[in-house]
């Protein structure tokens, strides 16, 4: 052979390796504004565009199955059949299976009550407070929220004082119907459901949690290679201001 012919076939299979060797599949879900299907029937929000630039800046490829239910996507991605979940917060439970990426948005989760409403006076300044009270609290079935409200749980529930919702258009349906004193949440989801559904939300001046979050991929079926990629391509995508200008549009919608 050549010595040019052994030369491009030499070199081949490390140009097609970055091709193939990233590539991860990640359920869809209703969870407007972060994941959502629009009036035109495409799937899109905060989380999908971000994650779609990381990817596009990784040269992953990023495989998006039918969406499902939290509890759901949550066991399947313990058994391998799902590589990447989004919106994630490293616990210790959690690194035994995952690994994280460093952090492409921060999340804040706040409690709301009714304009005028006196179940939250006087203000609600801390979860401590909240166990303490008499006030009822609608909250998420599914998910993080920090040592302090995991901790508060168990009493709450055995005070009969907890109801859970799956998604936040429900929640907000059973807040409306007085299921609940106060409706705990993530803050850009529910201002946006609530804009959609035309209810009056009063944010109690205290949050539950601000923190980063991340890209969880799966330990078993994903490598150190693959998250040192979506590493750098979040680390450059902040530098360029391209995450920032994302995130904007969605923290600070026009109407």
């Amino acid at each position: 052979m050549p010595l040019r012919q052994l030369l491009i076939a030499a070199f081949l299979p490390v140009c097609a390796l970055p091709a193939t060797a990233c590539r991860m599949t990640m359920a869809l879900d209703q969870w407007p504004p972060y994941l959502y299907r629009d009036a035109q029937g495409r799937d899109t929000g905060l989380d999908l565009e971000l994650v779609r630039a990381i990817f596009s800046e990784a040269h992953c490829t990023l495989v998006t199955l039918p969406e499902l239910p939290a509890a759901r996507r949550q066991l399947l991605f313990r058994k391998g059949g799902l590589d990447m979940m989004p919106a994630a917060s490293p616990t210790g439970e959690r690194e035994a299976y995952a690994r994280f990426t460093i952090s492409y948005r921060n999340e804040t989760v706040g409690i709301f009550g009714k304009p005028g409403s006196a179940s939250a006076r006087p203000p609600i300044a801390s979860i401590a407070q909240l166990v303490r009270g008499k006030a009822t609290l609608l909250a998420p079935r599914v998910g993080w929220y920090g040592e302090e409200y995991a901790a508060a749980l168990p009493a709450l529930e055995n005070s009969g004082r907890l109801n859970q919702f799956g998604s936040f258009e429900q929640g907000l349906r059973m807040f409306e119907a007085g299921r609940a004193d106060l409706l705990m949440g993530d803050v850009l989801a529910m201002r946006h459901v609530a804009r959609q559904q035309g209810v009056a939300l009063s944010a109690v001046p205290f949050v539950v949690r601000h923190a980063p979050v991340a890209l969880m991929l799966n330990a078993r079926t994903t490598s150190s290679a693959d998250l040192a990629r979506l590493n750098g391509a979040i680390a450059q995508l902040e530098r360029r201001g391209t995450l920032a200008a994302i995130r904007a549009r969605y923290e600070h919608p026009h109407h």
